[in-house]
């Protein structure tokens, strides 16, 4: 059997970046910007107002106070957006607003709190010293300065500052696109009725949402039964507008194996079917396809649910964030005492929901082991990670945990 190790190794090599876009500011939050980002103008553009009140020259403010104010007539009135160029006289003031660009020497503003608020005249009751309250161009960016790096994560704080420089967009490493196939003629789509022998379909909704959390982007979600051609048909249909296919099923040893029926028991047509070492998730498969535009990863997975997610936790969400240049693509790893005794097959590196108490730095595995048992992966925030060559953990040991919170 393959190492989860060199599976995992595997897989990350046949998902790759593609290549780097622009993209309109609004579609690239979350993405990683594929190149350095230079401002191409000062932030603040224009000296401006820091507040609500007067543009004065300081030395007309000298000796200013409560019992006696200094008065200077308002000459003019500026909002913010004024775009006309003033010049404030000596011993006048203006009316000025938070953000309103600054008149031509004028050298401080007095807050309205600092005077009477007045209209066609002001009394100001207290001095300002040259540069109060003046936002100065370019004091939080110069032109030239590199304000975003390569590899960094588009986030709302980015958004807003390349917005501010003018920029309508973003130079990215594009989501992957991925298309979700569940497999089996058992599957019935949520809400409808049962008939015996059938069961809900859960795979293609809960790798989905997987896909997303990744990071990436889910171009279709599709349920095919045990027919090669049906199979086959939605390949055609969706496989070429994608970076990655994801199947659950059909990849086993039974006689209805509709993947592994459609692309060859042994493997052909570029997909390889292995056993990994690992509990859940033997039965793997990945390949290439070819498509209209080319040709597509594809990665399949057993059909157990806790198989399913449990490979792509383990296999393709760190593959998926390497490939979008996206931070953390592993889970956090790390080390807490078990509080209770395991067995684990001998063999095989065994995956196990758990909780994990963070505070306490401890660990309890979380329901039993068999992959059909959905319901405990639900409320798990961990998965032990037990080596293939232990079969037996004592109480008191200490284990790595994938945190999942």
């Amino acid at each position: 059997m393959r190492s989860v190790e060199e599976h995992q190794r595997v897989v990350a090599e046949m998902i790759r970046a593609r290549p780097a876009v622009a993209v309109p500011l609004a579609q690239s939050q979350g993405l990683a910007l594929a190149d350095d980002v230079v401002a191409r103008l000062a932030l603040p553009v224009f000296d401006n107002s820091a507040m609500d009140g007067y543009a004065v020259r300081a030395e007309d403010t000298t000796g200013a106070t409560a019992e006696r104010p200094v008065v200077l007539p308002v000459a003019e009135d500026i909002p913010a957006g004024r775009t006309d160029e003033l010049t404030l006289q000596p011993k006048t003031a203006h009316r000025i607003m938070t953000g309103a660009p600054l008149p031509a020497g004028a050298t401080a503003v007095v807050p309205v709190e600092d005077t009477d608020g007045g209209v066609d005249s002001v009394a100001i009751r207290a001095p300002r010293g040259p540069g109060k309250h003046i936002r100065r161009a370019g004091e939080d960016v110069a032109p030239g300065t590199t304000v975003l790096r390569k590899g960094q994560v588009v986030t709302p704080a980015v958004l807003g500052l390349a917005a501010a420089l003018g920029m309508a967009e973003l130079p990215v490493i594009p989501r992957q696109r991925v298309l979700v196939i569940s497999t089996g003629s058992e599957l019935v789509v949520p809400g409808d009725s049962l008939r015996p022998g059938q069961i809900y379909e859960s795979n293609s909704i809960m790798l989905a949402g997987a896909v997303r959390e990744a990071g990436a982007e889910v171009t279709a979600v599709a349920t095919a039964e045990d027919d090669v051609a049906q199979f086959g048909s939605l390949l055609d249909r969706y496989a070429a507008d994608c970076d990655l296919i994801i199947t659950s099923g059909g990849v086993s040893a039974g006689a209805y194996e509709v993947v592994k029926d459609a692309f060859g028991r042994e493997g052909g047509q570029g997909v390889e079917f292995v056993k990994v070492a690992m509990q859940p998730g033997m039965p793997q498969g990945l390949g290439r396809v070819r498509t209209e535009g080319g040709g597509a990863t594809i990665v399949t997975l057993p059909g157990n649910p806790v198989s399913a997610l449990v490979s792509f936790e383990v296999f393709l969400r760190p593959a998926l964030r390497r490939a979008m240049c996206l931070p953390d693509p592993e889970r956090p790893h790390r080390s807490a005492v078990l509080t209770e005794s395991l067995t684990s097959p001998r063999g095989k590196r065994q995956f196990r929901r758990a909780i994990l108490d963070h505070d306490a730095a401890r660990v309890t595995s979380y329901g039993p082991p068999a992959s059909h048992h959905l319901r405990w992966l639900a409320s798990a925030n961990a998965l032990l990670d037990i080596p293939e060559d232990v079969v037996e953990v004592a109480e008191g040991t200490e284990l790595q945990v994938w945190d999942l919170s």
